[in-house]
């Protein structure tokens, strides 16, 4: 169970938090394809210190609002060492294992794998909080990832899908990293945005690490490129984070976490309108298959607010 109650804030203000997160992290894909000249940790350094920044000026205002609440929670050792040492390292898997995973595999078909995460979400809460999954979410789990093998299955057998395999694997590892995270965020006892940009900065050094070790040259992109990645670190990756640990700390679980199942959908219209993805039937069907499965391993996650 979570230790920390729900603040005094309307229902709105987590609504709107989500739909805001939803809506810049639908626009990652898009942003990563224009910055894929930058070899993938460079690009994810770039966007996790532009996340830093983004999120700073939100992270003092919480921190001086803390002078108003006169119940201090107390943290334990398992979760400072959660919060401090595995959060960073989550975030560093899923924004670098993305990105590399986009780096080797179609745009739309890693992203759309990797938007199966509130799908796995939904696992974890259940089976951390009640030690069993239901029906539903198995059901759901099923439905969820049918809807990436309608994207792979054509390319099953071919040479081209051996070649995109640990693209697509390095974009699931990312699901999974960004469902853990959620949970936390979810189930932590102190809320997480006041000390995202220090966690930011903690991946940043992560990453720039990897970097170096892959052979990465110092220096930044220039142009359009360089655009793109701190763009996608100041909405995407900075304040959609924010916002998303605002929502779920906030609002009503289920259905915080069932406004996230529209990413899919948003990411997949925004490649084919910048005519990234070709408008193909499957992009549409896997999307929809992706969404329909997370909202019924949703059905009976209300009890978990």
């Amino acid at each position: 169970m979570r230790t920390t109650t729900h603040s005094s804030r309307p229902l709105y203000v987590s609504v709107i938090a989500a739909l805001f997160a939803v809506v810049l992290w639908a626009g990652a894909p898009l942003l990563v394809d224009i910055a894929s000249s930058v070899p993938p940790f460079q690009l994810t350094t770039i966007a996790l210190l532009s996340g830093a920044l983004a999120a700073l000026p939100m992270s003092i205002r919480k921190r001086r609002g803390r002078g108003d609440q006169v119940v201090h929670v107390p943290i334990s050792l398992k979760w400072k060492l959660a919060i401090y040492g595995l959060v960073p390292a989550l975030i560093l898997g899923a924004i670098g294992g993305y990105l590399t995973g986009v780096g080797m595999a179609p745009t739309a078909e890693a992203a759309l794998i990797t938007y199966t995460w509130p799908v796995m979400f939904i696992v974890i809460s259940q089976w951390l909080f009640h030690r069993r999954i239901p029906l539903p979410v198995l059901c759901g789990a099923l439905i969820a990832f049918s809807g990436a093998a309608v994207l792979l299955s054509p390319d099953a057998g071919s040479a081209g899908f051996s070649h995109y395999l640990t693209g697509y694997a390095l974009a699931l590892m990312a699901g999974c990293c960004w469902a853990v995270y959620s949970w936390i965020c979810q189930a932590a006892p102190i809320a997480i945005a006041p000390v995202m940009p220090g966690l930011f900065l903690l991946a940043a050094v992560g990453a720039a690490f990897a970097d170096v070790l892959s052979g990465g040259a110092f220096g930044l992109p220039s142009g359009l490129a360089l655009v793109a990645g701190v763009a996608l670190g100041v909405g995407p990756y900075g304040l959609a984070m924010v916002a998303w640990d605002l929502a779920l700390r906030n609002g009503p679980a289920a259905l915080v976490g069932s406004l996230a199942y529209g990413v899919p959908v948003l990411a997949a219209a925004f490649l084919v309108i910048a005519g990234v993805a070709a408008p193909d039937w499957r992009l549409p069907l896997a999307a929809l298959l992706v969404v329909a499965g997370s909202v019924v391993a949703s059905i009976k996650r209300s009890e978990i607010a």
